[in-house]
């Protein structure tokens, strides 16, 4: 990605690094744990997908709009105290794809009670698609090609989409936009490691 900023989520973590770090020194100061503030953090994502599930889709919007600060808690107090860990960075990663697994699967099955099989596929494609992203991002990093974040699709981009499309209605359209914007920054952040291999080799 061309730019000052490769994702998303490093321009909202640039935006909100004042706050952020201030919540982070107090979570520090009065003892909050990061794992266990990233733990919590599946709660907003198990209640929205049950309200999901259910039909209730401002609902469960509202839910991770309050819920989603905790995705940039953990890793805030774990900076203020200097305790970031890998195993940290995996928990997070890992409960991550989970919260995805159950918002996506609740919006599924409520397309499902209503019969609406466009609406089923493309909450599958959206999940798909945010799991690409991660993986080759994952796999990038096992085979030391690199960190690869490029890409505005991230978890972060894609939280924002969906919690705009369950609050305005727009929950087709905006799976749509989820589908295809999450597809395209996988294939983007594959082609980018293709490329690192490629001057690796060039430059062997």
């Amino acid at each position: 990605m061309t730019g000052r900023f490769r994702s998303s989520s490093e321009f909202l973590r640039h935006a909100a690094r004042g706050l952020t770090a201030q919540i982070g020194q107090f979570g520090a100061r009065h003892g909050w744990q990061p794992n266990a503030i990233t733990l919590l953090s599946i709660l907003p994502a198990l209640i929205a997908a049950l309200l999901a599930a259910a039909g209730a889709f401002f609902a469960a919007g509202v839910v991770l709009l309050i819920g989603a600060p905790l995705d940039a808690l953990d890793g805030a107090v774990a900076r203020a105290k200097g305790s970031e860990t890998r195993f940290g960075a995996l928990l997070d990663s890992t409960v991550d794809r989970y919260a995805d697994a159950l918002l996506f699967g609740g919006i599924g099955y409520a397309f499902v009670l209503r019969g609406d099989l466009l609406g089923v596929l493309l909450a599958f494609g959206a999940l798909s698609g945010a799991y690409a992203v991660s993986y080759v991002r994952a796999r990038a990093e096992g085979l030391n090609i690199g960190s690869i974040k490029d890409g505005w699709f991230d978890r972060a981009a894609r939280l924002i989409v969906l919690i705009a499309a369950l609050l305005t209605g727009g929950l087709t359209l905006g799976l749509l936009i989820l589908t295809v914007g999450a597809h395209l920054t996988a294939l983007q952040r594959l082609w980018l490691a293709f490329r690192a291999t490629q001057q690796d080799a060039n430059s062997a």
